[in-house]
């Protein structure tokens, strides 16, 4: 069995544009003052099409429509997106397709359309939960409206899962108690809870560069802010299944697992990445950020991949691994050897010893502990 199959197979689709650009993101997201969505449904259609004539025969588990903001799409592009999809391949009986948005009143105002079209599972961005930091984020939406545009999603879909960002400026171990709580009373299945973090070319990189955004936490405090979202989530039933992301139990990102499992992905789309394996040989593929750039190559081309590259065992296996820690299940070490992954029985020793991880036969996790630190735990596995 080639390995993909135990993560599954899904379809990542990228909407590139937003209305503003937040000053944390690092996305790949553009502003436009116009777009031709049918020029854009012409491509995707055609991307699907090509990507589906080289995985014939198999079942597909998931579509993502990520960004950017996909809540600007008109529903009429994503059905036509999703009727193409269940003609190109076999879907799952629990086929999950979920469509990130933002809650703006107009957005909301898209979300029944979307229910109709096909989607199943709506992600919301709503960041924060008080005014002054939504503004500090950049954020065009308000409490009230986040609120509203949530309700509408609720009656909606089966299935809504919203994000929020903390450790922000000057906020406290109370203040995120009280923020979280209250998320925590809304949510219905599903939160992604991301620490605030400072990425390079991001208009908050330059301003941290330059001495700006003061009151950051130290990494104490971030630490306190991350272990008191553990235990309110899991006092709540909403416990971490991944080092940001909490589900009640059958309620994970389907997609995201996905990724984490180590299956396959096609990305369609500006700045999408995918992993298929083809003929026994896993590729690596990507494709021009730019909107222009992408649109005007698979017109001319017919094909949006800017690079295909074959990925070394060593290369899947260090992979396989760095993605699968994330999550609370772990490692299958029986695949990472498969892939020929080793790691020296003796670095494993020290990470136990060090409550960083555990070990039972055949399968590898980090401790509560060790997610906190999971780039250095994985820095030693790697290593050894």
């Amino acid at each position: 069995m080639e390995d993909w199959r135990n993560g599954g197979f899904g379809l990542y689709l990228h909407w590139p544009f937003c209305a503003s650009k937040c000053p944390y993101c690092d996305f790949n997201s553009h502003v436009a003052a116009e777009i031709d969505q049918s020029r854009w449904q012409r491509a995707y259609l055609s991307e699907i099409a090509r990507v589906g004539a080289l995985t014939p025969g198999r079942v597909l588990n998931t579509v993502f429509f990520g960004g950017g903001t996909p809540s600007l799409m008109a529903p009429e592009l994503v059905a036509a997106i999703l009727e193409t999809v269940r003609n190109t391949w076999t879907c799952a009986n629990d086929l999950e397709v979920t469509l990130e948005a933002n809650p703006g009143s107009a957005e909301a105002g898209r979300f029944r359309g979307y229910h109709d079209a096909g989607v199943t599972r709506l992600s919301m961005g709503l960041q924060a939960l008080n005014d002054a930091d939504l503004k500090r984020l950049g954020r065009l939406h308000t409490v009230a409206e986040a609120r509203a545009a949530f309700d509408i999603a609720r009656g909606t879909f089966d299935r809504v899962s919203f994000d929020l960002i903390y450790a922000r400026q000057d906020q406290t171990l109370a203040d995120w108690r009280a923020e979280l709580s209250e998320a925590l009373t809304r949510a219905v299945d599903h939160l992604s809870l991301y620490q605030l973090t400072i990425e390079d070319g991001t208009a908050f990189g330059a301003r941290h560069a330059a001495g700006g955004l003061r009151g950051l936490p130290d990494d104490d405090l971030g630490a306190d802010l991350y272990a008191l979202t553990q235990e309110l989530c899991d006092a709540a039933g909403m416990p971490g299944y991944e080092v940001s992301n909490h589900a009640r139990p059958g309620a994970e990102s389907r997609h995201n697992l996905i990724y984490w499992r180590g299956g396959d992905y096609a990305g369609v789309g500006p700045g999408a990445h995918g992993r298929l394996t083809l003929n026994g040989q896993r590729f690596a593929t990507d494709t021009p950020k730019g909107p222009s750039d992408w649109l005007n190559q698979v017109e001319r081309t017919g094909s949006g991949d800017r690079e295909v590259s074959a990925l070394p065992l060593s290369d899947q296996a260090a992979e396989y691994l760095m993605m699968s820690l994330r999550l609370a299940e772990g490692s299958d070490l029986n695949r990472f050897a498969a892939l020929g992954g080793a790691i020296k029985s003796s670095v494993i020793n020290d990470l136990c010893d060090l409550g960083l991880i555990t070990q039972t036969p055949g399968h590898l996790k980090t401790t509560a502990a060790g997610r906190i630190v999971l780039n250095g735990v994985l820095r030693e596995l790697l290593a050894g």
